[in-house]
């Protein structure tokens, strides 16, 4: 009777190390698709910030008057690249700092039929375009990362798992500020 129950305590042993085991690796797997899908964002991200330079040099010939928003447009490039090691927050409000300014960029562009019409620009402004969809993309990817990691981390018997080893809380991608949300109003008077 004794070796009975020493075999039925064995199985049950390993039955719970074996779901340890699957709950643990399954949890590992979670969070390197969160850090897979942050790297597809920065790397859509380092696309568009390869790509605002050369739009600004074929924009800055027609557009003599619009100074200012061409600094904008450099100023929030260069706080965006800097935010690289930044937090999911902080790399939102920067990042969405720069896509306001390339929204009035391109808006104001409207006012110049020549660069309008300019085959660079155009290009340019098609291959920005692109980008800007594929960052929405990768950032929507990403959440949905997030979002699968925390259920597991916060679901039972997971999250007793994920505590005992250290599995943080994941941080989406998104605007915080309620301005951010709005689109740029522009103004040619």
């Amino acid at each position: 009777m004794d070796l009975l129950w020493l075999w039925i305590l064995l199985a049950v042993l390993v039955v719970l190390i074996f779901l340890v085991v699957s709950m643990y690796n399954r949890l590992v797997r979670l969070r390197n698709e969160v850090k897979n899908a942050w790297a597809q964002i920065d790397v859509q991200l380092k696309r568009r910030y390869d790509l605002i330079p050369n739009l600004i040099e074929t924009v800055k010939g027609y557009m003599k008057h619009e100074r200012e928003t061409l600094e904008a447009v450099t100023k929030a490039r260069a706080a965006a690249q800097s935010m690289t090691n930044a937090g999911a927050e902080s790399r939102a409000k920067a990042e969405g700092e720069l896509s306001s300014a390339l929204t009035r960029l391109l808006a104001v562009s409207e006012a110049y039929p020549d660069l309008k019409a300019n085959q660079n620009f155009l290009a340019l402004q098609e291959e920005l375009t692109s980008t800007e969809n594929k960052i929405s993309f990768s950032r929507q990817f990403y959440n949905d990362s997030v979002l699968r990691y925390n259920n597991k981390t916060q679901v039972f018997p997971s999250n007793i798992i994920a505590s005992m080893f250290g599995f943080k809380y994941g941080e989406y991608f998104e605007v915080k500020v309620a301005t951010e949300r709005e689109a740029p109003k522009v103004s040619f008077s």
